[in-house]
């Protein structure tokens, strides 16, 4: 079978290394699926953005194929790219987020079709479209995936529809997403079944930041400044990690599993929170230890109880959750860079599914793979 691989996010972006294959990057953002694209062997030559940050950040990490723009006005000039291996990209995805309105009106969620107008254009030997694994599972949805389904099969297009979680391939986050993968000329997709592979040990939030200190260190930058206050009516889970014991959406983060999904929305009251003690002192938990308190009938605390270390992750930790590579220059302010890195595919993600995408290209056969196969692969790794 193919071998296992985990995505190296200390290692820069190496654009100049020899690609075999061709590739157009739609809704690119900061680049995180072109990273990992990049990295399995892919060349983009043309890249596109809305987010002039983002774009501005595409430029300094990737190159300077990076078109700003609105990608209805840019549609006629793909046809230069006729033929390329692969089309691949993220349309936005708010208008189908369940974080958001699941809006089928918003004009955002039919950036879907000009996704697919650009294969129309470009007919390229496949193409890689990802979005939140919303629109690929509720039934709301149903009319969007057929209208896919249907315009993808016109065009001549073998299809599937996978679900993928960023935590099964090494990324140290868990971040559910949808991916809708089409071929002009392949003997077998089998996508899901080739994916397995490329499965890796999962990686724990300390296992990926324990490394960097508290914040404020050198290798830890300043977070941002939105403070942390307690809930005075706390939403208690089961889990310390579940539940509302702070105000605002970010919520602690368990060191011991991959982290939740990191939002775009990140920056403000929405940042993920995390205990420098815990990640970096005695490994005391403050936030399991109230907890606690209140499981066992404690009065909430007041507002501004929490401790100095109760604190949001800082950028460095919301690059190294999310597999961008180490000195990634992100242009533009703190909640620019938290609002690219939360809109972007990670890149380590990105990294294995573009693999599989060129195992279909190179019609190599699907490996076999069952459940001991993997285990013993991962324990291996692990």
């Amino acid at each position: 079978m193919n071998p296992v691989i985990q995505f190296d996010s200390t290692k820069k972006t190496n654009t100049s290394k020899a690609s075999l294959f061709s590739a157009v990057s739609l809704f690119s953002g900061a680049g995180g699926m072109d990273v990992g694209f990049i990295d399995a062997g892919f060349q983009v030559e043309w890249a596109n953005d809305f987010d002039k940050a983002a774009a501005e950040t595409y430029r300094r990490n990737i190159g300077d194929h990076m078109v700003h723009g609105d990608i209805n006005e840019y549609l006629d000039d793909l046809q230069k790219y006729s033929g390329v291996d692969c089309l691949f990209g993220g349309p936005p995805c708010q208008g189908f987020s369940v974080a958001g309105k699941m809006d089928l009106d918003d004009p955002r969620s039919q950036l879907v079709k000009s996704f697919m107008q650009a294969v129309e254009i470009v007919r390229p030997r496949c193409f890689v479209m990802e979005n939140v694994k919303a629109l690929g599972s509720l039934s709301k949805f149903k009319s969007v995936r057929d209208e896919l389904r249907s315009y993808a099969d016109r065009l001549g297009y073998q299809t599937e529809l996978l679900m993928f979680n960023a935590k099964d391939f090494g990324v140290p986050q868990a971040r559910a997403r949808v991916f809708f993968v089409g071929y002009l000329n392949a003997k077998s997709l089998n996508f899901e079944a080739r994916a397995r592979a490329y499965f890796a040990p999962q990686v724990s939030t300390i296992q990926a930041i324990g490394h960097l200190g508290p914040q404020g260190s050198v290798t830890n930058p300043q977070t941002c400044k939105a403070v942390v206050t307690l809930a005075a009516n706390p939403v208690m889970r089961r889990s310390p990690y579940a539940g509302m014991l702070f105000n605002g959406a970010g919520r602690p983060i368990n060191p011991n599993v991959p982290c939740a999904t990191l939002p775009a929305s990140m920056g403000g009251n929405k940042t993920p929170i995390i205990d420098d003690r815990h990640y970096y002192g005695d490994g005391h938990s403050w936030v399991e230890e109230y907890h606690e308190h209140l499981m066992s009938g404690g009065t909430p605390y007041g507002m501004h109880d929490t401790p100095e270390s109760i604190r949001r992750i800082t950028l460095e930790e919301a690059r190294i959750l999310h597999t961008f590579p180490k000195d990634y220059d992100f242009s533009g302010g703190m909640s620019a860079t938290y609002r690219q890195i939360g809109n972007a595919v990670p890149c380590g993600l990105a990294n294995a599914v573009a693999r599989v995408a060129i195992d279909v290209l190179e019609n190599r056969d699907v490996p076999e793979i069952d459940e001991g196969q993997l285990s013993l692969a991962l324990a291996a790794r692990g």
